[in-house]
């Protein structure tokens, strides 16, 4: 069935080309009111994503947990806060940056989100990164990596290198969830975002 909504869906093998979307405020209207699939019976709000409207790196997580459910916040938990750790130590405030996920709703009990159920939400995402034209997407996890870039590949086998998708310059590590369950992931990670840094210093050379 096609998504109803007041913008067409971004189609699956157009990435975010097409006509020009509004600002993130209108879209954020209309996104609070979705109720494409069966997260938005359980959620007790929609977590849109927050951040710089303009910013050169768009972070895109799985899914929001417990906290951020209650406070319609992306990353805003114990994960959000290592995330703005990490971010702070490669020179980013997280005012910055913007930041998302893969769906928008939490899933029961903090499950990984189901396949129609990331299909439904992929659309506003898509269009959350066709307004906002960011320089470099960073990918948390695999759930997020495997949906953006459209694969099935292992964490090992999507890091280490800037990965092009669509017009976008993409680095995938762990989440942070992923982080605090094992710290022996830390050391790969840092790895990741200071290639992301120095990516980014090389796309986005200060004026």
């Amino acid at each position: 069935m096609k998504q109803e909504s007041l913008f067409d869906p971004v189609p699956e093998s157009s990435g975010t080309n097409g006509p020009a979307m509004p600002n993130l405020d209108d879209l954020c209207r209309v996104t609070i009111g979705c109720r494409q699939c069966r997260l938005s019976q359980t959620r007790k709000n929609v977590v849109f994503g927050e951040g710089n409207p303009e910013a050169g790196v768009f972070v895109i997580g799985e899914a929001p947990g417990a906290d951020e459910d209650a406070q319609g916040r992306p990353f805003v938990g114990r994960s959000g806060q290592l995330l703005d750790k990490i971010l702070l130590a490669i020179g980013f405030e997280r005012e910055e940056v913007y930041i998302g996920n893969i769906v928008k709703c939490r899933p029961p009990e903090n499950r990984n989100p189901l396949g129609d159920e990331i299909e439904c939400c992929k659309p506003w995402l898509m269009q959350q990164l066709r307004i906002v034209k960011p320089k470099i997407v960073l990918l948390l996890g695999r759930v997020a990596a495997n949906t953006i870039l459209g694969n099935n590949l292992s964490m090992g086998a999507m890091r280490g290198s800037i990965i092009r998708w669509d017009q976008f310059d993409c680095v995938v590590t762990y989440h942070p969830a992923a982080l605090l369950r094992n710290p022996n992931w830390k050391k790969p990670c840092w790895e990741d975002v200071q290639m992301l840094r120095a990516h980014y210093d090389k796309v986005c050379p200060k004026g």
